[in-house]
């Protein structure tokens, strides 16, 4: 008889990649994408890089997976009955993402990993796939319940855009009534089409 090999629900493995997802996070904050090696990373996270490398192959693709990971988990997709609701409570949601301790880090690494070549593309194309996903499936909600909603684009034009903007350059602050505004912005311009 053989015995069928146990999995550990997270275990050791889970405990190394959250170490080492925060070790970049910490790394991006305080010196920005770039400065810093895999070595780096390994030896706050308390692993060997030889342990990095196996898991990620460099630190492109690690640094993509810390941030597609923050962003399907912390960008949960509300569904509060209705889409104002939900376009509302998205936006306050996702402006404390981005404006909160690490979201500076996340769109800086981003746009970092862009000059990488065409594995920054692919990074990029999935942070943005992520995304859209997120949002299409509160718009197909909102459809679903017969309401007309605006395109992913539009979402991304009217109320995320600008939010990231504000960060990136440091413009103002990304305050509740600011992302309500936004929303109010989107839902009109759907109006007056």
């Amino acid at each position: 008889m053989t015995e069928e090999p146990r999995t550990r629900p997270g275990g050791r493995s889970a405990r190394v990649r959250a170490t080492v997802h925060q070790a970049v996070t910490e790394l991006v904050a305080e010196r920005g994408y770039g400065n810093f090696t895999v070595g780096e990373v390994a030896a706050r996270a308390g692993v060997a890089d030889t342990s990095i490398y196996r898991r990620w192959g460099n630190l492109e693709a690690l640094a993509m997976e810390v941030a597609v990971d923050r962003l399907s988990t912390e960008s949960s997709i509300p569904d509060t009955g209705s889409l104002d609701g939900d376009l509302r409570a998205y936006a306050v949601q996702a402006a404390r993402d981005v404006s909160g301790p690490n979201g500076l880090a996340l769109l800086r690494t981003i746009l970092a990993l862009l000059d990488t070549g065409t594995a920054g593309m692919r990074a990029r194309d999935q942070f943005l796939a992520e995304r859209a996903n997120q949002l299409q499936r509160m718009l197909d909600r909102a459809r679903a319940r017969g309401e007309q909603a605006p395109e992913v684009i539009e979402v991304v034009d009217f109320i995320l855009a600008p939010m990231y903007i504000r960060v990136l350059f440091g413009i103002g602050s990304l305050t509740t009534d600011y992302a309500e505004t936004l929303v109010d912005r989107l839902l009109q311009a759907g109006a007056n089409e």
